[in-house]
């Protein structure tokens, strides 16, 4: 072996495995092809360098490898990453960069530390003569492309007498501390590229670094997870200025604040719903009544009274009437299961039940069940006196129950103290006076409705009831808004969503609040057009309510969240690390609430009381909730929510808690041990797949068979790995991180497995394999059984071409999902038909149906809805022009005539059976339009989620500006946002950079194929362009026949509410007959699992 060969034979081994990638704490983006470098100087004094030095001298180190041990620890700490890959200049005969791993354990102390950084650098020193270059070029292929180099930090150092400006080879870190001795002093400089950090960040970076350094010489014996990095006065600054919330309210039970507000304003109206009202007086009335009655039942401090009551005066009343009592309530939402409301009183132990439908509940012995209804009149003849207090602000005063990862739901217990402390706080921000006018939407299942009910009813403001029908549909929610003068209104960011897209103007008076789930800053740009103020609300359930405000500024929205801003009175909030130390200023952490808020724990579950409500050590004697979720401070005092740190994901839109999918699995006879977690390769969509470890080996139909039984489709893995043991961290703990790719087999649907057998058979499993990025690869396995989507199906037509030399359509693989199947067909076939008509599922002897093709041209978006019709049932996909290098169309009239004439080719007479979804409706609606014409017969005409722009400007230019917003909510959409980029993180580039910019990024997101296939993501634009046109130029025609609408349930603000739209067009129209129907999802998961089962089965009872 040459000299060469075994340098670079070391280098593989010290940096094999998967390369960490250091996250710095940002605010940018992060760019591939941007690289500004900057610099910050700092110098570490005199003595603080004696006292290092000394540290080195002691252990027998050089002081460079101090200060590299320390860089290291500085980096673990504001990373979190354990394994840090630091570059090294070693300035000898030949100037090199060389690579320095090590493992950094958080109990280990600096000084072990010290001597394990040391020891590498002897070890790597000896192999410093091969080029950095070629390392880069060998190891690329572990790198991420998003970071400039396999290592992402550099470090070196150099006597003064001997410095020479480092030799930087067009090499580029994202920072590098640059270290002169003196002799006396360290002269320090952090070069850092200013296109991803900045200055104020990399400031923070010197000034910890000099913190840390002054920590390890105090005492080297401590472990690296317990140095200090914060001063004094920084850690003064974050854990007692952020959070100096006190305010001494004069705390009270809940009922009682609203029987003084009574006596203030006793014949105002305190809550209205659909044409009735209740004053003050009334309303305080009618609660007494029931709740004499109430203690006439056993009713004290101390019991738990359910309530399941459908929105309505009745149910302030009794919510009121419970408290007053001297009971906490349970309340219970009529929309739920009978299971799961069953589960929740049998779980809670609640011994009264006040509803207005005794159908929804079991006989049940151990339980008094009122019916409000049947009860009035003897409820009419008690006291109307306001009752003797008898519960204390220590009391409960509601129990709400939340979901939990093992799938039992567990109850939140809220003591007045907590809701009380809430509502005062919001009563001085964001505020409300007697003179407002509160639009209350939320289900009192969900406990923001507390904030709805009283804080109106504690200042003397007025509650406007909207009925569940009313909160779920934008254009009802729209007029009540108008129609009830609301002045403020609370709703989680998809309600807004919902509302923007019915065409809401706003009300210049009205104050919004938004809270539930992270507010874009697409959202929150549009809401500060709509109202007076918008503020974005944080708090779990668990710390009564909302526990952080923050009002939206037009000039502070360059965050792709808005922040959650600051703690509510009496609150406290923490960012530490997992050792309950504080994090630095941008660097993430869990978030931990205390304060007033926290709640009394979990009903009847210490256990989990215990793990989740600990003891606070910054502040003894008091407790804190431990939140799971992921935030960070920013820099003036404002937190950021970034995610959740436990074991739940989303995908296509569903929020799922992995935990539940192992517990089901660890429930079949056969497993041993599972373990569930997301993956997404470079083609294909985010998936659930599992491992396990088996006393004899279940094939995964097995094993998705007994799960159906258990779980929800969408929460069926779709590959099953099996392993002879789990792979596990030194600390014991599952080793996620080396879980092994699934193979083929591990999405089969069958046992049998057959390698290829011939050179065509050979090479398309290689290109499945890159697909797909699995293998091996049998010739029966199925394309769609694998791990194939309808977006890598695209990729995989495109590179088999590529491979082959031959144009193939989309067709070829729908009809041939086998490499078995499609190596017959290459080996067969010399030329294929192009035709825009894509037999999706050709079987069956009913008549076909014609879907056209959505904005983006492609019909395999449609493969779900096609399997779930039926067997029998034709699907025919019509595809746009121009993916074969055509001109693509740009009007849907000629659109319409050249697809009609597509599937006259195979049907040459009616009846024709046909629809689309979102653009390819407005096709169908033409195509429909010149059938009938022609004197043909339409017997379905189905528009999914569609709608028609009755009000765009016919003369609109398609322009680069224009479409660079139309391709970022595009493709934003298909991952469930509004953009796919926010427009400051490209402020400074022109339209067409924008554009290469914006598909660079649908590139990294997974939506587009690489960069090798350019030519094809362009013609996904030009397709793009063309239905653009095509959208502000159709210029529509009455239609006489039949239309079904099918809206999908959930708005999205690139969807308006196609009913609306549907309904004012076939008025002008003067349509003869319109069905509307209702789906789940929204404009883009209808379409999706699980939401497609249900448009299925209604598009079935359509033919």
């Amino acid at each position: 072996m040459s000299s060469m060969s075994k340098l670079q034979a070391y280098w593989e081994k010290h940096l094999s495995g998967e390369l960490p990638l250091l996250e710095f704490p940002t605010n940018l983006p992060r760019s591939t092809k941007k690289y500004n470098c900057a610099s910050h100087k700092f110098v570490i004094n005199n003595k603080l360098t004696a006292l290092l030095k000394e540290l080195a001298n002691n252990q027998s180190v050089s002081i460079d490898n101090a200060l590299l041990a320390a860089f290291k620890v500085l980096l673990y700490r504001y990373t979190t990453e354990k394994e840090i890959i630091v570059g090294l200049l070693l300035t000898k005969l030949i100037s090199n960069v060389v690579v320095s791993k090590d493992l950094i354990s958080e109990t280990t102390s600096f000084k072990t530390f010290l001597s394990q950084v040391s020891h590498t650098v002897s070890e790597i020193s000896k192999y410093q003569d091969y080029p950095f270059a070629s390392l880069i070029k060998q190891l690329q292929s572990k790198s991420n492309s998003s970071h400039l180099s396999i290592c992402q930090a550099l470090f070196t150092y150099q006597l003064e007498l001997e410095y020479q400006k480092p030799p930087q080879d067009n090499i580029e870190f994202d920072l590098c501390l640059e270290v002169i001795d003196t002799y006396e002093s360290l002269l320090c400089n952090f070069k850092y590229n200013s296109n991803l950090l900045d200055k104020v960040t990399v400031a923070q970076f010197s000034e910890h670094f000099q913190n840390l350094v002054e920590s390890i010489v105090s005492n080297p014996e401590q472990a690296v997870a317990q140095l200090s990095l914060l001063s004094e006065r920084q850690r003064d600054e974050i854990l007692v200025e952020w959070n100096a919330t006190e305010n001494d309210y004069e705390f009270t039970t809940l009922h009682q604040l609203i029987e003084a507000q009574v006596e203030r304003t006793p014949d105002a109206v305190a809550v209205s719903f659909a044409s009735k009202e209740l004053t003050y007086r009334t309303l305080n009335c009618c609660a007494n009544q029931l709740a004499h009655y109430l203690q006439t039942l056993g009713v004290k401090p101390g019991v738990l009274v359910g309530i399941c009551v459908e929105r309505s005066l009745e149910m302030v009343v009794g919510l009121l009437a419970i408290l007053k009592a001297g009971a906490a309530y349970l309340p219970l939402d009529p929309g739920y299961p009978q299971e799961r409301l069953e589960l929740i009183l049998s779980d809670s132990q609640a011994p009264v039940l006040l509803t207005d439908n005794i159908k929804l509940f079991c006989d049940d012995n151990q339980r008094k069940t009122i019916c409000l209804q049947t009860h009035q009149e003897h409820i009419a003849t008690h006291s109307q006196e306001n009752l003797a207090p008898c519960a204390t602000v220590e009391n409960l005063a509601y129990v709400i129950y939340t979901s939990g990862s093992t799938g039992k739901p567990k109850g939140v217990e809220i003591p007045h103290r907590g809701v009380v402390n809430f509502l005062k706080s919001m009563q001085h921000e964001p505020g409300i006076t007697a003179t407002d006018v509160l639009l209350a939407v939320t289900t009192v299942s969900f406990d923001i409705a507390a904030l709805e009910l009283y804080l109106p009813l504690i200042t003397g403001a007025k509650v406007v009831l909207a009925s569940r029908e009313i909160a779920s549909d934008g254009r009802r929610l729209l007029e009540l808004i108008n129609s009830s003068g609301a002045t403020i209104m609370q709703a989680t960011p998809a309600s807004w969503r919902m509302l923007l897209a019915t065409g809401w103007n706003g009300f210049e008076r009205l104050k919004i609040l938004c809270g539930g789930e992270g507010l874009t800053s697409e959202l929150a740009q549009h809401l500060l057009d709509k109202g007076e103020s918008v503020w974005n609300l944080y708090g779990p359930t668990e710390t009564t309510i909302w526990s952080t405000v923050c009002k939206v500024e037009a000039n502070k929205l360059s965050h792709a969240l808005i922040p959650i801003g600051r703690p509510i009175a009496n609150t406290q909030i923490y960012i530490l690390d997992e050792h309950l130390q504080p994090v630095p200023i941008g660097v993430s952490g869990e978030l931990y609430i205390g304060g007033a808020g926290v709640a009394r724990g979990y009903l009847n579950r210490p256990d989990l009381t215990s793990e989740r409500f600990i003891d606070n050590p910054l502040l003894p004697g008091s407790r804190f909730y431990k939140t799971g979720d992921l935030a960070r401070y920013l820099h003036d005092g404002n937190i950021e929510y970034i995610n959740r740190i436990d074991n739940q994901v989303k995908i296509r839109g569903f929020r799922i808690e992995l935990g539940e999918i192992e517990n089901a699995l660890s429930a079949h006879p056969e497993v041993r041990e599972a373990v569930v977690i997301t993956r997404s390769e470079e083609l294909t969509e985010k998936q659930i797949v599992a491992y396990i470890t088996t006393n004899c080996e279940p094939t995964p139909g097995k094993l998705r068979d007994f799960l159906r039984q258990k779980l929800p489709d969408y929460m069926i893995p779709v590959a099953f790995v099996i392993l002879e043991a789990l792979p596990l961290t030194p600390s014991g703990k599952v080793n996620r991180r080396t879980l092994p790719k699934p193979t083929a087999s591990s999405f089969s649907q069958h046992d049998e497995f057959i390698a290829p057998r011939n050179d065509t058979e050979q090479r398309l499993a290689k290109v499945w394999s890159e697909i797909l990025n699995i293998q091996p690869i049998g010739i029966k396995d199925n394309f769609f059984e694998i791990g194939g989507s309808s977006l890598s199906a695209i990729f995989l037509i495109a590179a088999i071409g590529q491979q082959f030399g031959r144009e193939l359509p989309i067709s070829t693989l729908l009809t041939n999902p086998t490499i078995e199947e499609f190596a017959v067909l290459l080996n067969t076939t010399d030329t294929f038909d192009n035709s825009l008509l894509i037999p999706i599922q050709p079987k069956g002897n009913k008549a076909p149906f014609f879907c056209v093709h959505p904005a983006g041209g492609h019909v395999m978006s449609y493969l779900k809805l096609a399997q779930h019709l039926s067997n029998d049932q034709p699907f025919y996909g019509l595809q746009a022009q121009g993916f074969n290098g055509e001109e693509p169309l740009t009007r849907v009239e000629d659109m319409a005539s050249v697809y009609i004439e597509a599937i006259q080719k195979f049907q040459p007479n009616g009846p024709y059976y046909i629809g689309g979804w979102s653009f390819g409706g407005v096709v169908a609606y033409e195509m429909a339009q010149q059938l009938h014409k022609m004197g043909h017969e339409v017997s379905l005409l189905a528009i999914v989620d569609s709608y028609i722009p009755i009000l765009l400007d016919k003369n609109k230019k398609i322009d680069a500006p224009y479409l660079v917003g139309a391709l970022s909510r595009y493709f934003g959409g298909m991952l469930g946002q509004d953009n796919l980029v926010n427009s400051n993180e490209m402020k400074h580039l022109d339209a067409e950079e924008q554009i290469d910019y914006i598909l660079d990024k649908a590139v990294e997101a997974k939506i587009l194929p690489p960069s090798n296939q350019s030519q094809q993501n362009r013609r996904i634009v030009d397709v793009l362009v063309g239905t653009l046109k095509a959208t502000y130029s159709y210029v529509k025609q009455p239609y006489p026949g039949k239309v079904t609408v099918f809206r999908a349930k959930e708005k999205h603000i690139m969807a308006p509410d196609p009913t609306l739209v549907w309904v004012e067009f076939f008025s002008i129209m003067d349509a003869e007959d319109i069905t509307i129907i209702d789906v789940p999802g929204n404009h883009y998961t209808c379409v999706l699992e699980p939401n497609v089962q249900v448009l299925a089965e209604h598009l079935k009872s359509s033919f």
